[in-house]
C-alpha cells in the first residue's frame, strides 16, 4: 500500500520524496534530489515525515546547487549522531513490539481503542514543547508529546497493527485565537474513514477516566471545533463507529439520560454521554441539567456537569455536597506549533 501523501504527489515530487527517504533512512550527510524550489522541497520533506514517523531524527535541512544543475544537494539536520539514532531505533522497535503484543488478536476497532487508550493513559502533553515531543520518540520514549508527536505515534502503532491511518494537519486561525497548526489522524475501520484526535481526548480526560469525544467522528461533527485541513484528506461521512454510539452512550431521549444517570449513581461512578436528540441549544442543555439534578436528588446526591459543547458530550459526577458550579464548559486542546 502506497503511503498516503506519496500517492497524492506528481511524478517529479514522488522522485524527490523517494530520494529524500532513501538518503534519510541511510543517515547520509547529504544526497541529491531533483531540483525544485525551496518551498516545494520543504513541503515534500514535511509530508514524507507525516507518511514515515519512523524518520524521527531528521527535522530540517539545507540545500545547495549549481546554476545549471538539474538536481540539488540536500543536507539534512539530524537530532542525533548516527550511533545514537540507531540506539533510539532499536529501543523504539522493541517498545513498539512490546506495546502491540496484547492487541494482535483484537478486532480493528479494539486495536484502535487500545492505541487511543495508550495515548490517554501513558502520554502527558508537553507544555514545554521539547524538540523530541514533535516526534514518536517523545510519546514512546519519554511519555510526553504535543499534537504532532501524538499523531505520529498513533500512526506508527496503527501501522504495526495493520490499521490504515494517516496524519491530518489544520492551519492556525488567529481570528479564533488558534495560534498554531494542529495534527490528528484519519483511520479506516471496517472499510470506512473516521476522524480520530487522541490529543483532544487526552486534554479532556483524567487519569482514572478516559474520554472518547473525538473517537471516530464524521466530518460534520469533527469540524465543529477543528480548522480546515491544509492537505486534502479522505472524506469521513460515516458515524457508525463513534465511540459513544458504539457503547450505547449516545442518547436522543431525556428518559434514557435519567435512567442511565441513576445506574451511575448506584454504582458510584461518573456518567458520560453524548446527546444527539437534536442540536444542544441552551434551552435543551438547561433541561438536561435540571433532569440530572432531579435524578441525583432521588439518591441524596448533587450533579456536577462538565460539557464539551461542540461535540455535545457531558461528563457528570455525583456527590453529597452541593458543587460550587453545576456546569463547567470544557475546551479541548487546540494544538501546538511544529516545524514545517
Amino acid at each position: 500500500m502506497e503511503p498516503y501523501y506519496y500517492s497524492n504527489m506528481n511524478k517529479i515530487q514522488q522522485t524527490a520524496y523517494h530520494a529524500m527517504k532513501t538518503g534519510l533512512c541511510a543517515l547520509q550527510p547529504s544526497f541529491s534530489v531533483p531540483r525544485l524550489d525551496g518551498d516545494e522541497l520543504q513541503d515534500i520533506f514535511f509530508r514524507l515525515r507525516l507518511d514515515c514517523p519512523e524518520i524521527f531524527y531528521a527535522v530540517r535541512f539545507r540545500y545547495r546547487f549549481y546554476q545549471d544543475a538539474g538536481s540539488v544537494e540536500m543536507i539534512p539536520e539530524y537530532l542525533f549522531n548516527k550511533k545514537k539514532v540507531m540506539e533510539h531505533q532499536n529501543a523504539l522497535k522493541s517498545r513498539i513490539a512490546k506495546l502491540i503484543r496484547p492487541a494482535l488478536s483484537m478486532t480493528e476497532w479494539e486495536k484502535e481503542q487500545y492505541i487511543h487508550d495508550f495515548i490517554c493513559t501513558h502520554v502527558r502533553y508537553d507544555k514545554l514543547k521539547k524538540p523530541y515531543s514533535h516526534e514518536i520518540i517523545g510519546p514512546l520514549g519519554q511519555g510526553v508529546g504535543v499534537c504532532e508527536g501524538i499523531a505520529k505515534t498513533v500512526k506508527i502503532l496503527c501501522n504495526a497493527l495493520g490499521i490504515w491511518c494517516m496524519i491530518a494537519i489544520s492551519d492556525a486561525n488567529p481570528e479564533k485565537n488558534i495560534k498554531y497548526r494542529h495534527a490528528w489522524n484519519v483511520v479506516r475501520i471496517g472499510g470506512k474513514y473516521y476522524q480520530l484526535d487522541a490529543t483532544f481526548d487526552n486534554s479532556l480526560g483524567q487519569e482514572e477516566f478516559i474520554r472518547y469525544d473525538y473517537f471516530n467522528l464524521d466530518d460534520q461533527h469533527f469540524f465543529r471545533d477543528h480548522e480546515p485541513v491544509i492537505y486534502e484528506i479522505p472524506q469521513c461521512t460515516n458515524g457508525d463507529y463513534f465511540y459513544y454510539k458504539e457503547k450505547k452512550l449516545s442518547f436522543t431521549r431525556m428518559e434514557d439520560v435519567a435512567k442511565r444517570s441513576l445506574q451511575a449513581i448506584r454504582k458510584g461512578k461518573p456518567f458520560i454521554f453524548h446527546w444527539r436528540g437534536g442540536y444542544l441549544t441552551r434551552e435543551v442543555l438547561s433541561e438536561i441539567l435540571v433532569l440530572l439534578e432531579q435524578t441525583a436528588k432521588q439518591k441524596d446526591r448533587h450533579a456536577r456537569t462538565s460539557l464539551n459543547w461542540p461535540q455535545s458530550v457531558l461528563h457528570v459526577t455525583f456527590s453529597e455536597r452541593v458543587p460550587a458550579e453545576d456546569l463547567i464548559v470544557e475546551e479541548a486542546n487546540e494544538g501546538e506549533k511544529f516545524d514545517t
